[in-house]
């Protein structure tokens, strides 16, 4: 097997802003695996919350690069195992291997993925459409720009309400919030009430990551469904959520990959818990593994490719929110 690195700098349309930093541009590690002509691609981004950046993932890579060419690993399960005692503090890049591989596995087969793990796409959920923090004029220029389903609004500003209130005079459709652990217990309860009122669906880790006491009174009290992100990392976290919030947003970068993903999600639903797979600003490599994910998802948010000026890839493609897969085996991920 080889190992190849391709870094990026993706550069986004517009400032993309949520309660605690605000990009431009989005550092990108690519990972490729190729066996006998047929490759595999699996995608990582830098992220400052989490401390990763992709000079720290590609020197990480290339030190375990022996050990991955390596490796007769046959399925995707075992190279993950394989691989995770040397990337535990790194599970970005285990990620980004985990996805290469997967999509080699499901390539050698000669199938789509979603056929390669026997999934049915019949009724694949929509995607949303994020709108960052911005003023409340260029959110509403970021909606008429692109018509959608389903937006995403990011908040954290104390304007809550004024924004979404002013956004759905420009809109009916469906409205999710996502506070990027911005708000205290009880400006989330009392905020939760109104933008019920004002159509919202759910809102996303509206608390920090680590306030248990918090969550709990939230998951009491509030009149929407409250989703963990920031507190739903690992596979562990599943059932530490369990009980605090109604569902889960699952990042694969987050958790190493789709492997553990795919866990996560399973053992979500056992629970009674609403599923979703977040994305992270990310090429179309990162965004066509998400889409095969889609038969076990409630809620996807998977437009990050959307909000780049320009792609590395080919790929899924989005049709006001339906995902449309491409002829290609594999994930259909093709760098351009």
């Amino acid at each position: 097997m080889q190992l190849e690195l391709k870094s990026y700098d993706l550069k986004l349309k517009h400032t993309f802003t949520i309660s605690r930093v605000s990009i431009d541009v989005q550092p990108t590690l690519i990972v490729a695996l190729t066996v006998c002509g047929v490759t595999g691609y699996g995608a990582a981004t830098a992220n400052p919350y989490y401390n990763i950046t992709v000079e720290k993932m590609h020197k990480t890579l290339l030190e375990l690069k022996e050990k991955i060419e390596l490796s007769t690993a046959t399925h995707a399960e075992e190279f993950w195992n394989e691989m995770l005692p040397h990337l535990k503090g790194d599970l970005f890049s285990l990620c980004a291997l985990d996805m290469a591989f997967t999509d080699l596995c499901s390539r050698q087969q000669g199938q789509k993925l979603y056929e390669y793990w026997n999934y049915d796409i019949t009724n694949n959920p929509l995607t949303n459409y994020t709108i960052g923090i911005a003023s409340i004029e260029k959110m509403v220029q970021k909606m008429q720009e692109l018509p959608w389903p389903i937006y995403k609004i990011k908040l954290g500003t104390k304007e809550e309400i004024a924004i979404i209130t002013e956004l759905r005079k420009h809109s009916n459709v469906i409205f999710r919030v996502d506070a990027n652990c911005g708000w205290d217990v009880q400006e989330t309860i009392d905020n939760s009430y109104i933008l019920k009122d004002l159509g919202v669906e759910f809102i996303e880790q509206p608390l920090k990551a680590d306030n248990w006491r918090g969550h709990k009174e939230v998951f009491n009290h509030a009149a929407l469904p409250i989703v963990a992100d920031e507190s739903c990392v690992i596979e562990t976290d599943i059932t530490k959520c369990h009980g605090y919030f109604h569902g889960v947003n699952i990042k694969l970068m987050k958790c190493g990959g789709l492997t553990p993903a795919k866990r996560m999600l399973e053992n979500a639903k056992r629970l009674g818990l609403k599923t979703m797979v977040g994305c992270m600003t990310e090429s179309n490599v990162g965004i066509s593994a998400i889409a095969h994910l889609l038969p076990l998802l409630d809620y996807v948010d998977m437009d990050g490719a959307l909000l780049l000026k320009e792609d590395i890839a080919d790929g899924i493609t989005l049709d006001y929110g339906k995902v449309h897969y491409s002829d290609t085996i594999g994930t259909g991920v093709a760098l351009l």
